[in-house]
């Protein structure tokens, strides 16, 4: 053993190695690396997995070191092939923004820009400006406002229009979304006190009647995302709420969650209002995403009757909740594709995926599944497969849209383990799992995506742990 722990190298000997290899990352960095590596191999050394001074010299030792400075200098936030089929996928940043967004930002991000400075005057002028008159353009809306998530919309409404007094709102709608975000809680954060109407599974307009009191500030309908109640159940329609909402001098105000400004239903997808929908019910403040079905940057958006979006807009909250000059830039150059459905439809890459051809994405996955026969051809046997992919972010979360899958079946292996192995490759591959089969869907592929999964998989399949 001891003459093992004299065959390690010296970090010196491997800081000039890796300056070699990487001379634009900080030395610190090096250093911290090769102080890591020798650590482990002096553990592997006593646990007995190294025996053999062979796995100490120079050319043992430099691609573990290079591999290691690879993994720590390279950003966390990193591209990532989906082929799970999820369109709005949450833990993979939900929307792809459109190539005019993604300009959009380059441009405010590249220098100084009109954020709050009126070019006609001169003068000061307001951020909210920049979005509010595209965003009351689309919807039929009086006046707009954007915050930086839609959990802060609801906030921001439900503080401003609803401290120190009763929000009404039905216990069948009393849900709670990903990561936590559960109405109760942001309501009582917002000084507001809920009052359940109702039953889970049934909710009259009798029961808002009776739940009515001198301190009672709004009504509220709260979208159910992936929660739904299915079987027994009722529940008061939207219109007929803000009529009674508003026969009572109380606002009538609707978290949509994953709103939208195209109608789906063309390609299959129902029962999910639009933005400008709802607001013809009779609802006087709505709040949505930006980076749900929108397609559009992380944002929550409010739009309404003036009288209620210019108090929020006085709001001192406003200022802790607001957007900053990047998530604007997108947001705007994703609502002027809105002015033209067909342009929105073709160039927002969420409402294409949302509305691709079935015939289409059987064309593609054909194209995929042969350039994946041929790379790995003897490591993996690929067939397609017809099933549904989903939109995701809690919209049409019953609702499957037709695809053909391309199923990877490793030779040799599990198809779990090749799983395992594409969450490290450059870049990552995400995908679906169903028995012996690791599964593309082209949905959510782009076709330059095609080569570099291709040369993922082959480094995975080839790979040996």
């Amino acid at each position: 053993m001891s003459s093992l722990f004299r065959s390690l190298p010296s970090v010196d000997a491997c800081l000039r190695w890796l300056e070699e290899s990487f001379p634009s990352t900080p030395h610190s960095v090096l250093l911290e690396c090769s102080r890591a590596l020798l650590d482990e191999l002096r553990e592997d050394i006593r646990s007995g997995r190294v025996t053999d001074e062979a796995a100490l010299s120079p050319s043992a030792v430099k691609p573990r070191l290079e591999a290691l400075v690879a993994r720590k200098d390279r950003p966390r936030l990193r591209r990532v092939i989906n082929g799970a089929g999820v369109v709005v996928h949450t833990n993979l940043g939900r929307s792809v923004l459109a190539k005019e967004a993604q300009e959009a930002v380059r441009i405010a991000a590249s220098g100084y820009s009109n954020l709050e400075f009126d070019l006609e005057t001169g003068e000061r002028g307001s951020r909210i400006s920049l979005v509010e008159e595209l965003l009351c353009s689309l919807t039929g809306a009086e006046a707009a406002l954007v915050v930086n998530n839609n959990a802060a919309a609801v906030l921001l409404m439900l503080d401003t229009l609803c401290k120190g007094g009763e929000v009404l709102l039905s216990r069948g709608q009393l849900v709670e979304i990903g990561g936590s975000f559960r109405i109760p809680d942001v309501m009582e954060r917002s000084g507001a006190t809920l009052r359940e109407v109702g039953t889970t599974n049934r909710t009259h307009l009798a029961d808002y009647e009776r739940a009515l009191s001198e301190n009672t500030r709004a009504v509220l309908w709260v979208h159910p995302s992936n929660y739904r109640i299915i079987g027994f159940h009722s529940s008061v329609p939207a219109n007929e709420l803000a009529d009674f909402a508003h026969a009572h001098q109380l606002p009538m105000l609707e978290d949509l969650g994953s709103g939208s400004l195209m109608d789906f239903s063309r390609w299959g997808l129902h029962d999910e209002p639009t933005v400008p929908e709802v607001l013809r019910q009779g609802t006087d403040v709505v709040t949505f995403s930006g980076d749900k079905v929108l397609g559009g940057p992380q944002a929550g958006i409010i739009v309404g009757l003036k009288v209620y979006v210019d108090q929020m807009k006085k709001n001192q909250l406003l200022r802790a909740l607001r957007c900053d000059k990047l998530t604007l830039a997108a947001l705007e150059a994703t609502l002027r594709l809105y002015r033209d459905p067909e342009t929105a439809r073709k160039a927002i890459p969420t409402v294409r995926r949302m509305s691709m051809d079935p015939a289409e994405l059987r064309r593609r996955a054909e194209k995929l599944a042969a350039l994946l026969s041929r790379e790995l051809d003897g490591l993996a046997v690929c067939s397609l497969r017809d099933d549904f992919s989903r939109v995701g972010g809690g919209s049409f979360p019953e609702q499957g849209m037709p695809t053909t899958l391309v199923c990877v079946h490793p030779a040799k292996g599990s198809a779990t383990h090749l799983k395992m192995r594409l969450l490290s490759t450059e870049p990552p591959v995400v995908g679906r799992l169903e028995g012996p089969y690791f599964q593309l869907d082209p949905r959510t592929m782009e076709d330059d995506d095609f080569a570099d999964a291709s040369r993922a998989l082959k480094e995975a399949l080839l790979r040996e742990d």
